[in-house]
């Protein structure tokens, strides 16, 4: 976590007023205010432009309400976005932590809430790209797996052969030359020859001479 001395805040409050009191309680305590926006759009311009290391974000905006802009920067520049509101129903915080906001504020605003709000939803955030990290490696492994297992075939089991010509009887009741059979069922190749026995029973002669 970084020190409160360098973290770049970007206020985003259409009331003058209250942006102003924010903007004085934090900087009294450390915080570098990097940018100020007055809706929801402009929040969302300021974010990709100054990139702040986390955003305050009022819910009742113009153009975009809090929300609606949080959602926009996690999609597009991902960054923490603590949320200020006069109200806390369950269903605000279920929308807001759906759009990844990552921790809210009543207003107004105590100057230690403020502290505990910027961390907690810093943290999160931290932890939530680590998790998005994680998951797009373990996808790429699957991934690689996926391919791998494509590539590779494998005999097993008993395999009905003639006794006779040694061809072997597929899943269908067709019957093929083994060679072919081991080459579609496996990653196997033949190279064809000819063993001794077989060349002493097949070309006598020639064996004799090469004895």
């Amino acid at each position: 976590m970084k020190n409160q001395s360098y973290i770049g805040v970007l206020i985003a409050e259409d009331d003058y007023l209250v942006s102003k009191m924010i903007r004085g309680k934090l900087e009294q305590t450390g915080y570098i205010i990097v940018g100020e926006a007055a809706d929801g759009r402009q929040a969302v311009d300021l974010t990709r432009t100054v990139q702040p290391d986390v955003v305050l974000m009022d819910i009742e905006m113009p153009h975009l309400n809090g929300i609606e802009a949080a959602e926009v920067i996690q999609q597009h520049c991902p960054t923490p976005v603590v949320i200020l509101t006069a109200y806390d129903t369950p269903e605000l915080i279920l929308r807001a932590s759906e759009a990844g906001v990552g921790a809210y504020l009543r207003k107004p605003p105590h100057t230690k809430d403020l502290q505990i709000a910027i961390t907690v939803a810093m943290a999160r955030f931290g932890d939530l790209m680590e998790l998005d990290r994680l998951n797009d490696a373990l996808e790429l492994r699957n991934t690689e797996l996926q391919a791998a297992l494509d590539q590779i075939k494998t005999l097993k089991g008993l395999l009905p052969i003639c006794a006779q010509c040694k061809k072997i009887r597929d899943d269908e009741g067709y019957w093929h030359e083994v060679e072919v059979y081991i080459r579609e069922h496996s990653n196997a190749d033949f190279s064809h020859g000819i063993c001794p026995s077989c060349l002493r029973t097949l070309y006598p002669d020639f064996y004799s001479e090469n004895s």
